[in-house]
């Protein structure tokens, strides 16, 4: 079984945002995957890029193209 799950990273350790369907002692793996930060990293797949995560989050972090920095 897969499950995903959000969860938030503090002192040291991964609090869940909601409860797991498992029994008491029960043996998981667990992989864990950072969420990209920003609005526009969010969207990463939902605007078509055709280009790698890299260079996407490089745009998206350019003060230069900030379309509220234009005058």
């Amino acid at each position: 079984m897969t499950i995903t799950i959000e969860a938030t990273y503090e002192n040291g350790t991964l609090k869940l945002d909601g409860p797991l369907p498992f029994k008491e002692h029960e043996r998981v793996r667990v992989s864990v995957q950072a969420q990209p930060s920003g609005t526009i990293m969010q969207a990463y797949g939902i605007i078509g890029w055709k280009g790698d995560h890299a260079t996407l989050e490089r745009f998206a972090r350019d003060p230069e193209l900030d379309p509220q920095e234009s005058p």
